[in-house]
């Protein structure tokens, strides 16, 4: 069940860091958008820590 878990985690995490990528590739990119999306990505990695 935690691996099933982490591993969901895990895609989550992947799936921010595209979105965090795509949207600083845009021409005017959301900053806000996009620290929200880095917040987002930081609290999965502490929960992944602690697993």
């Amino acid at each position: 069940m935690v691996n099933a878990h982490s591993s969901a985690m895990l895609a989550k995490h992947a799936g921010i860091e595209a979105r965090i990528t795509a949207e600083s590739r845009r021409p005017a990119p959301d900053d806000v958008l996009i620290n929200q999306l880095k917040k987002q990505k930081l609290k999965l990695k502490e929960a992944l820590a602690r697993i």
